[in-house]
């Protein structure tokens, strides 16, 4: 078994509706392949099936089995899911998923691609080394000679040979016409001898073991030779008259065609100037004049498309006379007369659909004259109906005119045609469409035979292809006009066969087909599939399952001819095509013959490497890239015989299977026809002559270079050279000739080359090349080439003997890239020169060192390691042992920091100019950018560029971190050892080990990070611990202390040295409320932010050390009863929110709750700094946690009333005089916290308006004065844990003494937690009842079954509007609500309020909501202007979090049912947030949405609040 990090892993996403049949997904034997949900299907009970077969069972195509999930967390978040299969079996496979009632909501396809092996050893032939040579084999002559021609192959350097068909041959002698599929030709034995498949088994295998050569055939599906003695006795396997009446137009119309060509023959058309001899195109226009008026007169060929008016009308009458009524069960009451085709095809054989007839003509009576003028209507429509009949065949006429045209143009006249000659009987006008086993005889007698089925069903329809049809459609079926419109290139010794849909349709010929397949497989590697492009899919799907049960490592190939590569999946998916055939010949130049190198096969040099792990990526077909194939001209009629070397070598270079087809390195300089040749190819002789016709040997034509070719090609595929583009190892230059230098004339200015590194050797020079003997003459008996060239050939030699090649110096171009100078004396038009180049040899001592060092990683750097005599001294240890040393606050560091957190330290985050400024300047920054330029190999990204341009990025990395104390410099200077390795190396190298070195450090960074958290982290699904390294993000060290200091007594305090004064001082980490906007100085802290993401992001990771640091530093900053919303360290601190004080509470809570010991907190010791309301800063003494608390409390409920210090333009130069005046209190009433007025904003939803212009300047866009719902659930929440405390004895206070009406009264806490839970519902619950005794403003109310977003406000209004807020209540309060009354509540939230990925802050019926924020705008819009909506739309990420556990808390209390589908929802909905984080470049959720889920360029891009509420999510389940 593969080390893990070794075996290859692919990984498959499936999203709903992603149907992808013609998407190609390739694997090799040996992979693992995973099925995991994409974002639309996370939460659904997903159902994943595959017909791949389990272990060691049988594979059937239509069997399919579910997949099992497995979940590694083992908890109800089961983002990380997946069912795997483990790859061993080739073929083609089916994968579909459904959820519900949906049986199929996707699915697609995956090939397998096949493992060969060759010797006796049985070693592994990778696909990617397979050099093809195609025979026809009815050109090898008798078996016993096989060996002595094959040997061709073997000599030079192939490795697997094409066979055309070895079965018995048609009439037509076509190497693919078969008489019988069954039988192996006669023809190869002897007199004497009667040679068998087993013989045939015996040179196959020899081949294999002897030779290192596999052998493979073709199969053909299609048809079959027009005189198989099989299908004369089962006509029903082919196309007839009986079977396929639809045909009897088309066939009438061949039989015209024929007897036209009877009559050329005879010279009836000599006077009219068209004779047999068809020289001209006059003759041409004078064969459309006799098809228009002689042909098509006499066959009338519309009548079978027609309907017999009168016989019709007639029908009608009658049934009107006798009352008929039409059924309206069929015809579904709607008029429209239906015409039913003749399924017999007969003439005027169309009837009418009397139903619709009587219910389009409906008479006013049934009286004569009514009923006659129906009749009259009707007559009237049929003679429309019929003469619209006749002009569609009218044009199917006027096609196939032009299509006898056009093949009598190309078979007679044109340059490039057959050029058959006179007309005559061997040679029609046009090939015949249909067999016609019978003496001929007048065309009307001919015609009389259709109603003889008898005969009929022995007219078959021959086979051939239809130029531009859609691949996917049987141009033979009903529905089709090629054959009556003459578009068939027709093959007229061919039937075509018809299998129907499925074996019970033709029993014989599937049972015939099968075994034909089965004889196949048995004794072949491999085969070709005929005709691919035109065979019936399920046809082939159901013979090559067949093949694969004899040969499951059947080798499939097949050339198709879609012109569409979407279509071509459609065939490889569905048939497991293993290489499909590309043809170098297909390009018309040599930057297009380049390119195609490019395309099938090979990466760019330095490409990156891949993890093991990673995303199955749709692909191309595997290629099997041949310089010809065996159907097509010859290379040398178009191009040039010098080509031939200079081509093969550039094919012999793409990363695929290559090849060529007999002949072409003979330089045979005609194409050897699969019809008409019936020569012998010659025999190998070491020793032949140039001249012998009879045999080859290394000086025939361009077989020496070709071996060598085929060589270097095998060698580079099996070493898994696979980056091409000028390979790194070998480096090949072609001079292609398309044009014949003696009549073109070439540039002899050729540049010189620059090679980076040491040129090893020269494996291979060689030129065509003109020698001194006869010239070619084709042989009668034997196929031979062009005597005349030969190949000059130089194998292994040192660069200074090259005759091609000036050796020039070493250059350095540099100080790590070091290139040979090549400049060319003598490469002539066909010459190619292939050099061995290896890096020099510092360099490859350097990238020894690289790989050893990174090989502590992963085993794959291994291959070429070498150790460091000398390594530096911190390269010695591991680099885990390095980071094991690192805290949390370090990782951030190490991994995240904006720009402006930079700036801040002196520095910022690299730049590449034109390009842009990474997200972060640690780690994460480029491993961002750098993930999708490794997936595409995208070497020309600007990333890449700098780094091959200069040292800069690696400088500043290491830099960065060197400069930084104690561990951290460490791992700078790790980075700075093996960048030291990274700069010498050559420059194309250095983007791909530049990011095998930051992929390790990064996973290796990781990997320490989780160590040092939660094991609800450690063991969390990977979303959970991409959420929490927002903690890493959020919370760092800044360059000046963001927290005031603590007490002296508090232990774990973490202490540094100021880069300002020197001194020593408290550093505690500080959680950042967003990126980039609020990461640094006074506006990095905010108490609201900080309280709100501090269970998330460090209570739920695990940081409690840290979190305690910042619940003590902001209890040391309580003033006037409030904790701070702007921290401003404490010193410029704003006390301006009513919500922040509740928050900490409630965040203290939850450190109680979940810290071991928490409680013990409260004894903490609390350093005031202002231990009056009225102080200025200072340092007193210490005072227990839980008298801060009781302060709190205290303090609320005595009533708070101040005015903000310095107020005025100088901390707000927007809010209103009134607005600095600050008023908090308990209504007795209720218990709730009340206060605010329509000029502050006390809630998270503080926008205060800007703009002048519209006139909201000074005003809250929502004020939320009164009591807001979020702080009543808040404030019930802890004092609700006040009461528990006490109760335990950890909490000293039972309530607080106040002040009401001039006297001193004690109110228990006690007390106050049960006022408010009774006046809750009461108050808040909005029942839209007209009676409701609660209900004070039953006018305002506009969405019933809500709770209120307020309760008291200035604007009674603003109570009933819908916003996410209630639903804080909910998860912090939950007993402050209804079950029936919450779950409505929520049902409407989601309803109206939740967005892809975030919350409307407002709900969307409302007047005043606006989805999209932009501060940048200002205009005349009170509602907009300079962002004035920031919370009255736009959909806000934090929110949901709440939205969720609110769902999820009183789903548990409504069953099972409602529980499971909640889960649904949460699963569904925390997915687009997994998919937006690992998208993001940022990695994290945003501030805000625009609506709908678009991007708000006026966000932070990543919100601590945001992450930290899903974390808590994910924690809850």
């Amino acid at each position: 078994m593969l080390p893990q990090d070794l075996k290859q892993i692919r990984v498959l996403i499936l999203n709903d509706k992603e149907n992808l049949e013609r998407t190609l997904f390739r694997l090799d034997q040996g992979f693992e392949l995973q099925f995991r949900l994409g974002p639309s299907l996370q939460g659904r009970r997903v159902t994943v099936q595959t017909n791949y077969p389990p272990e060691g069972q049988r594979f059937e195509r239509n069997t399919f089995r579910v997949l099992t999930w497995n979940n590694p967390t083992g908890r109800e978040d089961d983002s990380d899911k997946f069912c795997l299969l483990d790859i061993k079996v080739a073929g083609s496979y089916q994968y579909c998923f459904g959820f519900g009632d949906a049986e199929k909501s996707g699915g697609g396809y995956f090939v397998v691609n096949p493992i060969l092996r060759v010797g006796s050893e049985n070693r592994v032939l990778p696909l990617d080394c397979i050099s093809i040579q195609t025979y026809l084999s009815k050109c090898l002559g008798h078996l016993d000679d096989w060996p002595a021609r094959l040997q061709v192959a073997k000599e030079s350097g192939y490795n697997m040979i094409h066979f055309t068909p070895l079965q018995t041959l048609g009439e037509s002698r076509s190497c693919y016409s078969l008489a019988d599929q069954l039988t192996f030709s006669p023809e190869f034995s002897p007199d004497g001898q009667n040679y068998s498949w087993t013989d045939v088994r015996a040179l196959v295998e020899k081949l294999k073991k002897e030779w290192n050569i596999l052998c493979i055939t073709d199969v053909v599906y299609n048809h079959t030779a027009a005189n198989s003695k099989w299908i004369r006795e089962h006509p029903e396997c082919g196309y007839n008259l009986v079977n396929s009446p639809h045909l009897r137009p088309a066939w009438i119309l061949d039989r015209a065609i024929w007897h036209l060509t009877t009559r050329i023959v005879d010279g009836r058309y000599k006077d009219s100037g068209l004779s047999a001899n068809i020289t001209n195109k006059n003759q041409l226009n004078e064969i459309r004049s006799v098809l228009w008026q002689d042909v098509y007169p006499r066959i009338k060929l519309w009548e079978f498309y027609q309907v017999k008016v009168d016989s019709a009308v007639e029908q009608f009458r009658t049934l009107l006379q006798n009352g008929a009524k039409p059924d309206h069960n069929k015809t579904g009451g709607k008029n429209g007369l239906i015409i039913i085709q003749d399924p017999g095809w007969r003439r005027y054989g169309n009837s009418v659909d009397m139903n619709s007839a009587l219910e389009t003509f409906v008479p006013h009576s049934f009286s004569p004259q009514h009923i006659e003028e129906c009749c009259h209507l009707l007559r009237q429509k049929l003679n429309q109906l019929n003469e619209e009949q006749l002009h569609i065949v009218h044009q199917h006429q006027e096609q196939a005119a032009n299509c006898i045209v056009g093949n009598v143009m190309y078979e007679r006249l044109a340059e490039h045609g057959p050029k058959l000659g006179p007309v005559s009987k061997k040679n029609p006008l046009v090939t015949r469409y249909f067999t016609f086993p019978y003496q001929d005889m007048t065309l009307e007698h001919e015609m009389q035979m259709l109603d003889e089925p008898d005969k009929t069903c022995h007219f078959l329809a021959f086979n051939g292809w239809v130029m531009g049809d859609d691949p996917l459609r049987n141009f033979a079926e009903p529905g089709s006009n090629v054959y009556i419109r003459r578009e068939l290139i027709c093959w007229g010794d061919s039937v075509k066969l018809r299998y129907g849909k499925g074996p019970e349709d033709c029993p014989f010929l599937w049972a015939h087909m099968k075994k034909y397949t089965e004889i196949t497989a048995k004794y072949f590697h491999g085969v070709r599939l005929d005709n691919c492009h035109s065979t019936p899919l399920h046809v082939a799907e159901a013979m090559l399952d067949a093949a694969r049960v004899v040969r499951p490592n059947l080798y499939l190939i097949a050339e198709l001819f879609t012109g569409s590569e979407i279509i071509d999946n459609v065939f490889v998916n569905r048939l497991g095509i293993s290489s499909l055939v590309r043809e170098a010949m297909s390009a018309g130049d040599s930057h297009e013959e380049g390119r195609l190198v490019y395309r099938y096969g090979g990466e760019p040099v330095g490409a990156f490497v891949q993890p093991s792990l990673r995303p199955l990526m749709p692909c191309i077909a595997h290629a099997m890239f041949l310089d010809v194939t065996h159907d097509n001209e010859c290379p040398i009629q178009l191009r040039s015989a010098l080509d031939s070397l200079s081509s093969s070598a550039m094919v012999s270079m793409a990363c695929c299977a290559t090849g060529s087809t007999r002949g072409y390195d003979e330089l045979v300089p005609h194409q050897i026809s699969v019809v008409k040749e019936e020569r012998f190819y010659p025999k190998w002789n070491p020793s032949a002559s140039p001249t012998s016709a009879s045999e080859v040997g290394p000086q025939t034509g361009i077989i020496a270079g070709k071996l060598a070719l085929n060589k270097m090609h095998q060698e580079l595929a099996a070493q898994g050279f696979i980056q091409v583009y000028v390979d790194q190892s070998v480096v090949a230059v072609c001079r292609t000739a398309f044009k014949n230098p003696k009549t073109h004339q070439y540039s002899t200015d050729i540049p010189p080359m620059f090679i980076p590194g040491k040129i090893e050797e020269v494996v291979l020079e060689a030129r065509t090349v003109e020698r001194h003997t006869e010239s070619f003459k084709k042989d009668d008996n034997y196929i031979n080439g062009m005597p005349e060239y030969t190949v000059e050939i130089k194998e292994h030699i040192p660069l200074q003997e090259s005759s091609v090649v000036n050796e020039a110096g070493v250059t350095s171009k540099g100080r790590s890239e070091f290139v040979q100078e090549i400049s060319f004396r003598n490469l002539t038009p066909g010459s190619v020169i292939a050099f061995r180049v290896s890096l020099d040899p510092k360099a490859q001592k350097l990238v020894g060192a690289l790989r050893y060092f990174l090989s502590q990683f992963s085993l794959k750097y291994r291959k070429g390691s070498i150790a460091d005599e000398n390594p530096s001294e911190v390269l010695k240890m591991p680099l885990a042992q390095l980071m094991s040393k690192l805290t949390l606050a370090d990782m951030n560091v190490l991994l995240f920091r904006c720009d402006s957190e930079e700036q801040e330290d002196g520095g910022g985050c690299y730049n590449i100019p034109e390009w842009g400024t990474f997200k972060y300047a640690g780690l994460q920054g480029l491993m961002s950018v750098l993930a999708d330029i490794r997936a595409n190999n995208d070497l020309g990204h600007p990333v890449c560029s700098n780094l091959r341009q200069g040292d800069w990025l690696m400088e500043y990395i290491a830099n960065r971190l060197k400069h930084r104390e104690g561990p951290l410099a460490q791992v700078g200077q790790w980075l700075e050892a093996m960048f030291s390795y990274l700069k010498h190396i050559p420059r194309y190298l250095i983007p791909s080990y530049f990011d095998a070195i930051l992929v390790s450090t990064f996973t290796t960074a990781l990997d320490a990070t989780y160590k040092l958290m939660s094991s609800f982290i450690q063991r969390g699904s990977s979303f959970v611990r991409h959420l929490a390294l927002a903690s890493l993000q959020m919370c760092g060290v800044g360059r000046f202390p963001a927290l005031p200091a603590l007490s002296k007594k508090i232990d774990n305090v973490p202490y540094c040295i100021s880069p300002i004064t020197g001194q020593k001082e408290q550093c505690c980490v500080t959680v950042a409320a967003g990126l980039p906007h609020f990461s640094t100085g006074i506006f990095r802290c905010w108490g609201r932010d900080t309280f709100i993401a501090l269970r998330g992001l460090m209570l739920l990771t695990g940081r409690h050390t840290e979190a305690r640091n910042i619940i003590l530093a902001f209890a040391g900053t309580l003033r006037h009863g409030l904790i701070p919303n702007l921290l401003g360290e404490g010193r410029f601190a704003r006390y301006n929110c009513r919500d922040a004080v509740w928050w900490w509470l409630q965040c203290l809570q939850d450190y109680a709750r979940h810290v071991p010991q928490g409680h013990c907190i409260l004894q903490s010791p609390v350093t005031r700094m202002y231990p009056t309301d009225e102080s200025e800063p200072c340092t007193p003494g210490d005072q227990p946690l839980y008298d801060v608390i009781q302060e709190i409390l205290q303090r609320h409920l005595e009533g708070i009333s101040f005015r903000e210090r310095n107020a005025g333009p100088k901390i707000d130069m927007n809010m209103r005089d009134e607005g600095f005046n600050v008023v908090i209190n308990v209504d007795p009433a209720t218990g709730f916290v009340h206060g605010g007025n329509r000029f502050n904003c006390g809630t998270w939803m503080d926008k205060m308006g800007e703009s002048e212009r519209a006139r909201n300047k000074g005003i809250p866009a929502t004020p939320r004065d009164g009591a807001a719902v979020e702080i009543i659930g808040l404030s019930k929440s802890a004092i609700r844990w006040i009461v528990e405390l006490h109760s335990k004895g950890l909490f000293p206070y039972d309530g607080a003494k106040v002040h009401r009406n001039g006297e001193e009264v004690f109110i228990s806490y006690v007390k106050w937690n049960e006022q408010i839970q009774q006046s809750y519902e009461p108050c808040f619950w909005v029942s839209g009842e007209p009676l409701d005794p609660n209900e004070k403003h039953s006018d305002l109310v506009h969405k019933k079954g809500i709770y209120k977003d307020s309760y008291g406000a200035s604007s009674p209004w603003c109570d009933y509007q819908l916003r996410p807020n209630f639903t804080i209540a909910m998860v912090v309060a939950p007993e402050l609500f209804t079950v029936e009354r919450a779950w409505k509540a929520l049902e409407m939230a989601e309803e109206k309020l939740l967005g892809p990925l975030g919350m409307k802050t407002l709900d969307p019926d409302d007047m005043v909501y606006c989805g999209v924020y932009d501060n940048a705008l200002d205009n005349d819009n009170y509602n907009v202007a300079k962002g004035f909506n920031y919370h009255q739309g736009p959909e806000w990420l934090w929110p949901v979090g709440y939205f969720l556990r609110a769902k999820l808390h009183f789903a548990k209390m409504l069953g099972e049912k409602t529980y499971a589908k909640t889960v649904t929802l949460v699963k569904n909905v925390l997915s687009r947030h997994y998919t937006h984080l690992e998208r993001s470049p940022w990695k994290g959720l945003p501030e805000l949405m625009n609506e709908n889920g678009q991007h708000c360029p006026f966000s932070c891009e990543t919100q601590a609040w945001s992450l930290a509420s899903l974390l808590e999510v994910l924690y809850d389940f």
